[in-house]
C-alpha cells in the first residue's frame, strides 16, 4: 500500500485583524437617547428665575436712587450726602450683597404655589440682612473717610426695596400664573396613588391652573392599591410603580406626585429610589396632614428619657390670650373704620327688598356651643320656608339683586366682627356651620368634631385655599385641623393678609 506523501499546499495569507473592540461603556442611567426632553423643559424655569434676578437687581437699584435724590433734597438741612461715585460703588455692594442674602433665603429656587405672605417675610429678612452685610463692606471697603451716608439714606432706601421689590415679585408671579394657566411653561406631573389622598391632589391641580401642572395620569401601587376601573377623575390609569421608570420615560414626566395613604417610609423611599435615574421632581403629599406642624420637631428630656414630640397644643396660657387681644383689636378697627359703609349696606338691604337687615342663624363654635352668627341679609324673607337648610349655589335664584354683590365680595359677613368682639368667633378659625349640617359632617368624618376645639372664624385656612361653600367636606376639615393643630400668631396674619387679597377674587363666593 502506498502511503501518498501529504501535498505542500500555500498557506492562505492572513486575515487583517480586527480593531480591538472599544471598551464596554457604563450604563446609560439618565437615558440621553430617550431623554432629550429634560433639557428642553428645563429651559423655562431657568429662564423665569433669570429675568426674576434682573427684575430684583432693577427694583433694589430703584429703591436706593430714589433715596440718594432724596438725601439730596435734605442738603439744606445739613446733610451731606456722599458723592455719585461713591455712591455707585456702594450700590453695587448693597445690589450684591442682598442678591446673595436672596438666594440663601430661597427666593429663586421658584417654588410653585409659594404663599404671596411667606416670599414677603422672607424678603423683608433678606432686604435687612443684605443691607446690613452691604453697609460692613463698604465700611470696610472705603475707610471711615470715604464711607459716608445718612440715616435718611439708609432707612428710605431700605424701605423701598422692601416696597419695590415686594410689588415687582407679585406682579412678575401674576404674569406667570397666567401664562401657566393658558398652557405656557406646564410640568408633565404623574400622580401615584388611587385613593382619597391621591384624589385631593388632582381636585388641588384642577383648580389651581396658575401652577402650571398637566396631569399626564394616575399610577396604581402595586403594594395596596386597587386600579380599579382605569380613570380617576377623568384621569387614565397609566400602570403601576413595579412599571414607574418606564411611564416616566415614556410619557416625559416633569414632576411625581405621591400620594398615598398609610404608606411606609421605607415603601416611600423606594418610590423615590425608582425615579432616581430620571431627571423627575418627585413631590409627596402627607397623607391627611398627619404628624405635619408648622414648628420644627421638639426633642426633650423625659426624667432621663430621651423624646420626640410631634405634636404640641399651641393655643394655651399666652397664646390665647394673644389671638384673643389680636380679635378685639381687629374687630374694633374693622367696626369703627368700615361703620359708614355698615350703615350704608343696612339702608340698602332694607330698601331693596322686603324683610330684616339682619339674620342671626344657629352655627356651632367651640367645644360644639351654638351661637347665632350675624349676617347681613342677601336672600328673599323666608327663603328656606319650602327646601329646608341647603347649600347656596353660584346661580341661587333665592338670592336679591344686592345680595348677589354682597356674596360676591363677602360684604354680608362684616357684621360677624360683632361676633368676634363679644368673644363668641374669632377672626381666624374654622368657618362655623349650621348645625343641620354638623350632625351630617360628623356621621361622615369621625375626626370632624375636632374642627370645634377652638373658635369658628370669619375666615380661615381652608377659605383661603378655595374651600368655602358647597366644596369638599372632607377636604376642608383637613385643612381645619391643620389649623387648629398648628396655630401662631404669624400663620393668623398670613391668613388675614390672604383673605384681604381674596375679597377681590373669590370664585367659591356666592
Amino acid at each position: 500500500m502506498t502511503i501518498s506523501e501529504p501535498v505542500a499546499t500555500a498557506s492562505p495569507s492572513p486575515l487583517p485583524s480586527p480593531p480591538p473592540s472599544p471598551p464596554p461603556s457604563p450604563p446609560d442611567l439618565f437615558h440621553p437617547a430617550e431623554y432629550p426632553y429634560h433639557v428642553r423643559r428645563r429651559w423655562p424655569t431657568l429662564v423665569i428665575a433669570a429675568v426674576q434676578l434682573l427684575l430684583d437687581i432693577a427694583a433694589i437699584a430703584a429703591a436706593f436712587i430714589i433715596a440718594y435724590g432724596y438725601d439730596h433734597s435734605l442738603i439744606a438741612l445739613g446733610f451731606t450726602p456722599p458723592s455719585s461715585q461713591t455712591y455707585t460703588f456702594m450700590l453695587v455692594v448693597v445690589e450684591v450683597t442682598c442678591l446673595i442674602a436672596f438666594n440663601f433665603a430661597g427666593l429663586y429656587t421658584m417654588k410653585r404655589g409659594t404663599s404671596r405672605v411667606d416670599e414677603f417675610i422672607k424678603v423683608c429678612s433678606a432686604t435687612s440682612v443684605g443691607v446690613v452685610l452691604g453697609l460692613a463692606v463698604n465700611a470696610f471697603a472705603l475707610g471711615s473717610g470715604g464711607f459716608v451716608f445718612s440715616r435718611q439714606l439708609l432707612l428710605a432706601g431700605w424701605g423701598m426695596a422692601i416696597f419695590l421689590v415686594t410689588v415687582e415679585r407679585s406682579l412678575y408671579t401674576g404674569l406667570i400664573g397666567t401664562l401657566r394657566r393658558r398652557g405656557a411653561m406646564t410640568e408633565r406631573a404623574l400622580i401615584i396613588g388611587t385613593g382619597l389622598p391621591a384624589r385631593t391632589v388632582i381636585e388641588t391641580v384642577r383648580r389651581s391652573p396658575h401652577l402650571g401642572y398637566r396631569v399626564v395620569g394616575v399610577v396604581a401601587d402595586d403594594q395596596g392599591d386597587d386600579p380599579g376601573e382605569g380613570i380617576v377623575l377623568g384621569h387614565p390609569m397609566l400602570g403601576t410603580t413595579a412599571e414607574l421608570p418606564r411611564l416616566i420615560r415614556k410619557h416625559k414626566i416633569d414632576e411625581v406626585l405621591i400620594a398615598l395613604s398609610g404608606t411606609s417610609q421605607a415603601r416611600l423611599v423606594e418610590l423615590v429610589d425608582r425615579c432616581a435615574d430620571d431627571p423627575v421632581s418627585v413631590t409627596v403629599y402627607p397623607d391627611t396632614f398627619q404628624l405635619i406642624t408648622n414648628n420644627e420637631l421638639s426633642i426633650g428630656d423625659f426624667g432621663g428619657l430621651p423624646m420626640v414630640q410631634v405634636r404640641a397644643i399651641a393655643l394655651r396660657g399666652w397664646n390665647r390670650v394673644l389671638k384673643r387681644a389680636l380679635d378685639i383689636v381687629v374687630s374694633a378697627f374693622v367696626l369703627v373704620l368700615f361703620s359708614p359703609i355698615l350703615l350704608l349696606l343696612a339702608l340698602l338691604v332694607k330698601l331693596s327688598s322686603p324683610g330684616p337687615v339682619f339674620i342671626v342663624q344657629e352655627r356651632v363654635g367651640q367645644d360644639g356651643r351654638p351661637f347665632g352668627c350675624i349676617k347681613f341679609r342677601t336672600m328673599v324673607q323666608d327663603a328656606e320656608r319650602e327646601s329646608g337648610p341647603v347649600w347656596a349655589s353660584p346661580n341661587d335664584d333665592r338670592r336679591t339683586k344686592l345680595g348677589t354683590i354682597m356674596r360676591k365680595y363677602s360684604l354680608d359677613e362684616f357684621p360677624q366682627f360683632i361676633n368676634v368682639l363679644l368673644g363668641e368667633m374669632s377672626v381666624v378659625g374654622p368657618r362655623p356651620e349650621r348645625t343641620h349640617f354638623v350632625n351630617q359632617f360628623a356621621q361622615m368624618m369621625p375626626r370632624y368634631h375636632r374642627r370645634h376645639m377652638e373658635k369658628a372664624g370669619i375666615t380661615g385656612w381652608a377659605v383661603v385655599n378655595g374651600l368655602r361653600g358647597n366644596t369638599s367636606i372632607e377636604e376642608r376639615t383637613r385643612y381645619d385641623l391643620y389649623y387648629v393643630e398648628n396655630w401662631s400668631l404669624l400663620f393668623d396674619l398670613k391668613i388675614i393678609a390672604k383673605t384681604i387679597v381674596l375679597i377681590f377674587h373669590d370664585p367659591n363666593a356666592y
